[in-house]
């Protein structure tokens, strides 16, 4: 699909993607900040955890609300909601740092309540009949700019500005950032209300096998995804290997990389064979997650995130439109909500098992992560081969 061919609304949507992919360092400058002000890894993970606690019945409420109201001003909210988290981290130092990082977490992981409104605007916004083809342009542009902008940022938070007072800084820029977003968002991106939805009329629910499996597949990819979370490899690459955050970004890097290159792979894969194709993907990552659990050097943990990112992109767009067959569009907002707090309630504790794990050993929670996507691609093989669902 080229890219004019795309509807104006969802390439505003997707721009929006790619002008805010670098802000994402955060996700890793968060916990180093904490690393190197005096937390263990394991001090990281309890942090983590204590802060999902609060937060899993509310994402039903949101999907709920949002069947009601228009889509937009949820993912403004992600943003408006972000942006103050980052404020509140630059803020951190002193005796009451630990109080503003934690409800710094607690007004990020808000914004985590509304990430379901983002695989709902999707559903709506882009062609029902070429979601395949249009994820495939909404994964390539913004790892595009993910790849330039970590690198750079990698490297100027990795040497040049690597103090905790240059990530209280960083904080301040990204929050101001964010309300530019706000603003691009209010002006480019279609309301997508209710009467922008397309009925469910001939829709049935599938059967209860299917949907069972469904369950079965996002709890067990969500637990092993989740056992090797980004403060996992920044405590891999940067403690144990003694390696700095331009290192970790290097492996984003490679990741961004695959990722374009899976994009046009996966546009040349027949819809039929998505079922396969998301097995591949699957396999992929245990092969990721199997290297890094024998403690590899640098170059070996570089190529081993690249595959598992290759198979993730591979997989995704197949596993997206597989979903979405289960939804009708005018519930999409309260279906994947619904789904985010399921996988919010199987990621409750893993950071503080990732966390313990790691301060064990660093390869640990690849291991564990290893047998959950074993298990997960044994499963999505026998959903392949007899077409459940």
């Amino acid at each position: 699909m080229r890219w004019r061919e795309i509807p104006r609304g969802a390439k505003a949507y997707i721009l929006y993607h790619t002008l805010i992919s670098p802000e994402l360092i955060v996700w890793y400058l968060l916990p180093l900040f904490m690393l190197r002000t005096g937390y263990s890894v394991l001090d990281v993970g309890a942090f983590f955890t204590a802060v999902n606690l609060a937060f899993i019945p509310l994402t039903y409420l949101v999907g709920r609300f949002f069947n009601q109201y228009p889509l937009k001003y949820g993912l403004i909210l992600i943003d408006a909601f972000e942006g103050s988290a980052y404020i509140l981290y630059s803020l951190a130092q002193g005796p009451l740092a630990p109080l503003v990082l934690f409800f710094g977490r607690l007004l990020e992981n808000l914004s985590g309540l509304f990430y379901p409104l983002y695989q709902a605007f999707e559903q709506i916004i882009y062609p029902e009949d070429r979601y395949e083809e249009v994820y495939a342009w909404h994964l390539r542009l913004p790892e595009i700019s993910q790849f330039v902008g970590f690198l750079v940022l990698g490297y100027l938070f990795g040497y040049v500005w690597n103090t905790p007072r240059s990530y209280r800084h960083a904080f301040l820029a990204f929050g101001l950032y964010s309300a530019v977003m706000v603003i691009y968002m209010l002006v480019f991106l279609p309301p997508v209300d209710r009467t922008e939805r397309i009925t469910s009329e001939g829709w049935t629910f599938p059967s209860l096998k299917s949907y069972s499996i469904l369950l079965l597949i996002e709890g067990l990819y969500t637990a092993a995804g989740a056992m090797a979370p980004n403060f996992v490899l920044l405590y891999y690459v940067v403690v144990h290997l003694k390696k700095t955050l331009f290192e970790v970004m290097l492996i984003e890097a490679g990741m961004s990389v695959t990722t374009v290159l899976a994009t046009y792979v996966s546009e040349r894969v027949p819809k039929t064979r998505g079922m396969l194709a998301i097995s591949a993907g699957l396999l992929l990552n245990t092969l990721n997650v199997g290297i890094m659990s024998m403690s590899p050097s640098f170059p070996f943990a570089l190529l081993s995130y690249a595959i598992g990112r290759f198979g993730s992109t591979l997989a995704f767009p197949f596993y997206r439109a597989w979903l979405f067959g289960f939804i009708p569009r005018e519930r999409v907002s309260e279906f994947h909500a619904a789904l985010s707090s399921y996988n919010r309630l199987i990621g409750l504790l893993t950071p503080l098992l990732a966390g313990g794990l790691a301060y064990l050993h660093p390869a640990l929670p690849y291991r564990v992560s290893l047998v959950l996507f074993l298990v997960t691609s044994g499963i999505f093989a026998w959903q392949a081969r007899h077409k459940v669902g």
